[in-house]
């Protein structure tokens, strides 16, 4: 891959569309950055898993609705989604309206609660599989590890997690920096 030069003059890696700022500002303040947040992990864990067969564009431009029919992605509100809040949610012509990535949401915020109880946060379950320190890696879909927590994940339950959309929500959350070379954010 080849990151591109910009009008500003930073170059970025090749998959930012410039022609997107939403996408600009996610690739400039959000992916590869490290997150330890719980709630901040929830909320992406949520999006990629709506990702799945889609592009990332498409799911950022819906965030904010994201947000909003999430209830701001409040893992224990969500846990308590019933049929009725499900309904909503696939009637909002805001979001990825698919009933089995809804139903996948409320499943794994359930699973993230829990996960939340063993470790005291799922920061800390996250972060353990790597002891705490981004990995640096790019050209990849998938690796050893997210072929791992994927597995971990799918063993405990969770949905739409395979080892595909959990290394690409490694990155989103900065486990995985996978800033190309020559983008102004790569490390080295």
């Amino acid at each position: 891959m080849s990151v591109s030069q910009w009008p500003d003059g930073r170059q970025r890696c090749c998959w930012a569309n410039p022609k997107n700022e939403r996408y600009v500002q996610y690739h400039d303040r959000e992916w590869g950055v490290p997150v330890r947040d719980d709630g901040k992990l929830f909320e992406m864990l949520v999006l990629e898993s709506f990702q799945a067969g889609l592009t990332w564009e498409c799911v950022l431009n819906k965030r904010e609705a994201f947000r909003e029919a999430f209830d701001g992605f409040d893992v224990e509100k969500v846990c308590g989604y019933k049929e009725e809040k499900i309904e909503e949610l696939r009637n909002n012509p805001g979001i990825i309206r698919n009933r089995l990535k809804i139903r996948a949401a409320v499943n794994n915020a359930g699973i993230f609660r829990k996960i939340q109880q063993e470790y005291g946060s799922f920061s800390r379950y996250l972060w353990h599989w790597t002891e705490g320190e981004p990995i640096l890696e790019t050209g990849r879909t998938c690796s050893p590890l997210s072929d791992a927590v994927s597995s971990d994940l799918k063993k405990r339950g969770m949905k739409f997690t395979g080892t595909t959309m959990v290394y690409a929500y490694l990155q989103a959350v900065g486990v995985i920096n996978s800033h190309e070379e020559g983008c102004f954010l790569a490390q080295k």
